[in-house]
């Protein structure tokens, strides 16, 4: 197997060299393939442009048949556009490759994305609670028909639009759920514009009904963008990825042979889908670097076979590090290691 190599000290810790895995190219390869060979782009483009048609069939019949809903709904689609312009961006940001001065890429661009659609979401549902609470004060008639047939279409555009941008199984991705989302709000809008069209033509002076569906509607759809506001926080916070356990991780990895200990372990996620880790590994004995490489090798295919960690870049030790604070866990620690570097 060849001769040892020799370890120079560092603190009470001896250290073999660092292994990462292919870095972006490792992520870009364990983002899920969808089986349905439709890209997300394409996906995309044809959400956007149903909303486009939506957009200007509405503004022309909320015109037609003097109705506030209706032109409230196109102002609703008006910001789906937007939004379907901003995710297609970020997908294709993402698959733009690495560079030196983005070593991990464009991922974070979807999840930057799905941030500004969330918050666009909430801006729009205030306007249209607002709005909403001034009509049930103040009650308007409106053609009834015009709004039935318009709100059917709109309805069913949007429907199909959510279909497509749908990912069920492994796609979780938070940039297309924030367009989907979208997509599902001005879905139940229409529903609620054609329910209450319908009872106000059944029902003569039932109009604050209107508005009342506009405001349950709208503070659904809220609910649903705090939700994804939080989980694109806790992404750019690097927190642990949903799902993951750190001390679940800790006992896979310490379970791989020729594995000793694991400690200073930090997993967190470049998007929706692609995860990172680092850790310290201590192997056991005193291995040569080849024996050393294939233990953190059989690490990396064990974190990203039961993990999905597409990224992993282990530190191997022959001993443990001393025990020194991690600056990670105690900012107090920093100034500390500017005088005794600890290399992560």
């Amino acid at each position: 197997m060849g001769r040892p190599p020799v370890f120079a000290p560092r603190s009470a810790a001896r250290r073999l060299p660092s292994l990462g895995a292919a870095g972006p190219r490792a992520a870009r390869e364990s983002v899920p393939r969808y089986c349905d060979g439709m890209t997300r782009e394409r996906r995309l483009r044809l959400a956007l442009g149903l909303n486009l048609v939506i957009v200007a069939v509405q503004v022309v019949a909320g015109l037609v048949a003097n109705s506030l809903s209706l032109l409230a709904d196109a102002g609703h689609n008006l910001t789906d556009v937007a939004a379907v312009v901003v995710s297609l961006m970020a997908v294709r940001m993402a698959g733009r490759p690495a560079t030196a001065h983005r070593s991990f890429g464009w991922h974070r661009s979807t999840i930057l994305a799905a941030q500004a659609n969330a918050a666009a979401l909430l801006v729009v549902t205030g306007v249209i609670i607002f709005e909403a609470i001034g009509r049930l004060r103040d009650p308007e008639p409106v053609e009834s028909v015009v709004v039935i047939v318009v709100a059917g279409l709109g309805l069913g555009a949007n429907v199909l639009a959510a279909v497509f941008l749908h990912e069920g199984g492994a796609g979780h991705d938070l940039n297309m759920r924030s367009a989907m989302l979208h997509m599902v709000s001005d879905a139940s809008a229409s529903a609620g514009v054609l329910l209450a069209a319908v009872v106000m033509t059944v029902v003569d002076g039932a109009y604050w009904l209107d508005p009342a569906a506009s405001i349950v509607i709208s503070v659904f759809i809220a609910w649903q963008a705090v939700r994804l506001l939080g989980e694109t926080a806790d992404v750019l916070l690097e927190s642990t990825p949903s799902g993951l356990d750190p001390e679940e991780l800790t006992e896979a990895m310490a379970a791989v042979a020729g594995v000793e200990s694991v400690h200073d372990l930090h997993v967190w996620s470049l998007s929706s889908e692609v995860r990172a880790l680092a850790a310290h590994l201590v192997i056991d004995g005193h291995p040569t670097l080849e024996e050393a490489q294939a233990v953190g090798n059989r690490v990396k295919h064990e974190l990203a076979e039961h993990f999905g960690i597409a990224h992993a870049t282990l530190e191997l030790e022959c001993e443990a590090c001393a025990t020194e604070a991690d600056p990670c866990l105690d900012p107090a620690a920093v100034a500390a290691l500017s005088r005794h570097p600890h290399g992560h």
